[in-house]
């Protein structure tokens, strides 16, 4: 089948990442796979493409691809699109409206909708939440990457058709990253534990909280150092706070790097401190490479990717006894390498395709549209 993948702007982030995966898989199969970005800055950052083929369309904004994504529809003909992000499925679906396009069009949702559409009158969310539900009559499919996500889009949107579709997170090509080479000296030459975490450097990823609770367990007297890969706004705050604390030899903010997960395995305890998630795709990966996980219970993936408990600790949102206390439980007691590959099977290339297919009531081995 033919087969477009479309995100609207490349970054180093879960959304394009997660679709440069799923484009890959697909391709591996067999099938014919576009994979569109509006804009990406450097061509040459986007890569494991596998088969797939990439093609840039110029426009740094989902709106701004409207046009240029109907002449794509027109020119390659594809047999099924798959979207991600609200503001980009809409223009999508508009796209294959306006063309007449034959296309099955499954749409993913990736954050929180009271983020994205509002039911508060004339305002610019509520607009754009009547736009999506005058476009939504086109979707072959409308999926939310989490159950959490589910019941706030029924919330929001009556009737809402939205079914739970998790990201595709552990597949080969991911898992051979991990034994890449690490460069970072304290995993090189590695003497005490090392709590590690990933995400933008913004105050919604909690990492404040998060040196403030390693904090509590150097002030107990553990020997730990914590790693924090990313980069954003907050680093210079992130920064005052740990010299504040004295804490410049056991923390490390070493930045964006494009391949995480080989130090995420070298790792004793990976910390997820954020406010909300769509989902979280790091915590999974970091799941993947069999570190044991402590996450906050935010609305709405990070709890559900561990089981409610049973694939590592839930904390409240913001508690820093209760993350210290967390990190200190799985540092003493890791969570059973067993157990962790048992609640990475939902994240499988093979799983993820499944679902996403059957719900066009297609194989994912079709070579043909229905």
């Amino acid at each position: 089948m033919k087969i477009c993948v479309v995100v609207a702007r490349f970054s180093l982030t879960g959304v394009p990442l997660t679709q440069i995966r799923f484009a890959r898989a697909l391709a591996a199969l067999g099938h014919d796979v576009d994979l569109v970005f509006g804009h990406v800055g450097s061509e040459a950052k986007v890569h494991d493409l596998g088969a797939a083929r990439l093609e840039v369309l110029g426009p740094a904004t989902a709106r701004g691809m409207l046009l240029p994504f109907c002449r794509y529809l027109r020119r390659a003909k594809p047999d099924i699109v798959f979207s991600s992000q609200d503001n980009l499925n809409g223009f999508v679906l508009l796209a294959a409206i306006l063309t007449g396009s034959k296309a099955k069009i499954s749409g993913s949702s990736r954050v929180n909708p009271f983020f994205t559409y509002s039911n508060r009158l004339l305002t610019r969310k509520w607009v754009f939440k009547q736009a999506m539900r005058a476009v939504m009559w086109r979707a072959d499919a409308l999926t939310c990457v989490s159950e959490g996500m589910v019941q706030e889009y029924r919330a929001l949107f009556r009737h809402a058709p939205h079914v739970t579709v998790y990201n595709l997170v552990d597949d080969a090509p991911s898992r051979a990253r991990i034994s890449e080479p690490i460069d970072h000296a304290w995993f090189v030459d590695k003497t005490t534990p090392i709590v590690v975490s990933a995400g933008t450097l913004s105050p919604r990823k909690g990492f404040s909280d998060l040196i403030a609770a390693f904090n509590r367990l150097v002030q107990d007297g553990r020997d730990i150092r914590l790693v924090i890969f990313g980069e954003g706004p907050s680093r210079g705050e992130l920064e005052q706070q740990v010299h504040a604390l004295g804490l410049a030899d056991r923390v490390s903010l070493p930045g964006e790097i494009t391949n995480p997960l080989r130090y995420f395995a070298r790792a004793d305890v990976f910390a997820m401190t954020s406010y909300f998630e769509g989902l979280g795709n790091v915590l999974i990966e970091a799941m993947m490479c069999g570190c044991s996980l402590v996450a906050t219970d935010c609305p709405s993936g990070p709890a559900e990717i561990l089981g409610f408990g049973r694939y590592g600790k839930v904390v409240p949102v913001g508690d820093h006894e209760a993350l210290a206390a967390a990190i200190a439980s799985q540092l003493d007691h890791p969570t059973p390498a067993k157990i962790l590959a048992e609640g990475v099977v939902r994240f499988s290339e093979d799983a993820v395709l499944a679902r996403h297919f059957d719900l066009l009531g297609l194989s994912p081995c079709e070579q043909t549209a229905a």
